[in-house]
This record gives C-alpha cells, structure tokens and sequence, in this order.
C-alpha cells in the first residue's frame, strides 16, 4: 500500500532523509534558559572580588617585576633598596622622634605643664650636678620666674618668653632689672642661640634666684597705674 504524503514526511523527518524537525520557538527559549540556569554554569566563573584581587595582584607582579628589571642585580637589588630605605625611616624615626609630639610654643618659657619653683630649682641642682650647664641654666630660670608667679609679682601666663618675665618682673624689682635681662639673654642664648653655657653662667642664674627670693617689690606709681 503507497504511504501518503503526510506518512512519507514524518518517516523523512525520523530517518534523517527529509529536512529536520521544527521545534516551536517559545519552548525552546524556555528550555535553553532552563538549562543555562543550572548552577553548574556559574561555578567556574569567580565573582567580582576575585576577579578584582586577581587584577590587583596581577598589577602588583608587574610592578615588582618592572622594579627588578630596572634595578641593579633584579630582585636582589630590589631587595636591597627596599633595606636602606626602611633603615633610612628609622634613622629618621629615632632622630627626630614620634611624628605625634606637639612642638612647644616658639620661644616659649615653659614647655611642660605647671611645675613648682621647688621643682624647677631641683631639676636645675640635679643638671649641674652632671655638668649639663644648658638644661641647669634653663631650669633655674624656669624657677625664677615660677616663683615669681607664687609671690604673685607676675600673673601665671602660659606661653609667656624669658624677656617678657624679666620685663614684667623688672617694674615690681628694679633693682634687679638688669640681673633679670640678663639672665634672660642667657636662657634665649642656650636654648634657640645655639650657645653652651658653662658653671659662671648658672652661677649667676642660681645667685638672682637666691636674691629674689629675698627681695621686697617697689612698686613706682607708673607701675602701680598700669597695675590697676
């Protein structure tokens, strides 16, 4: 029995002698995204931070590797840089010191909290005793003018220079005027002229403390004036 022509192309499509089978195009769609859905796709693929560390890493080698090949020696030479320039940082760490200390006020007085004349007056004993004339010059002026700050001849005021005490002090004790000058050129003199002091020169510091320490204020009127 003849096979018609609907039978003869199904049995072309089967044998593969006719042309191929059409599949609708909306299950096909649905059947490809089904099966590109499938987590298996996505596991070899990195995500966005590993792909990103990659590319840093990658950038990081060629940084090293550009180094090594412009410096002496390659990697070693690289090697070697890098410990001068970290000995270099050290260097500089332990002469300068921490970058986080405060710089006392230009030519300031005190560079520390409030101390008392006592204290100040044993720190300076304590460097001359080690024969450190700059730092005992410095700290028996510092007792000077502390204790003229606790007899309230001078009003405590932070930031307040060697020059301006004796200034100020010189119109309670003017008879100490210039001794008070004086040792204040000497304080300016070791601690920003750059000047050693020597024992005559805390001599001298030590001695105008002593007489202070003894002196009454003669207070002129103009003083008193501009006192009021």
């Amino acid at each position: 029995m003849p096979i018609t022509g609907g039978a003869a192309a199904w049995r072309a499509a089967g044998t593969g002698d006719g042309p191929p089978l059409d599949v609708p195009r909306l299950p096909a769609r649905e059947a490809a995204e089904r099966e590109l859905s499938r987590p298996v796709y996505g596991q070899e693929e990195p995500n966005v931070l590993l792909r990103a560390m990659d590319a840093f890493f990658d950038w990081l080698g060629g940084l090293f590797d550009a180094a090594a090949s412009a410096a002496p020696g390659g990697w070693l030479g690289v090697v070697v840089i890098v410990v001068i320039v970290v000995g270099l940082v050290a260097a500089l760490w332990w002469r300068l010191g921490s970058p986080y200390r405060v710089a006392p006020v230009a030519d300031s007085l005190f560079e520390e909290g409030p101390r008392t004349a006592t204290a100040h007056r044993a720190a300076a004993d304590r460097h001359a005793a080690a024969g450190r004339w700059n730092q005992a010059v410095q700290e028996r002026m510092r007792a000077v003018v502390r204790s003229l700050e606790e007899r309230t001849l001078l009003d405590p005021r932070p930031g307040r220079t060697a020059d301006e005490a004796a200034a100020e002090a010189g119109r309670a004790l003017p008879l100490h005027f210039d001794a008070l000058r004086a040792a204040a050129r000497e304080f300016d003199d070791v601690t920003y002229g750059g000047r050693t002091a020597d024992r005559r020169a805390y001599q001298r510091v030590k001695e105008l403390d002593a007489a202070l320490e003894r002196a009454k204020p003669e207070w002129s009127a103009a003083a008193r004036g501009g006192a009021e």
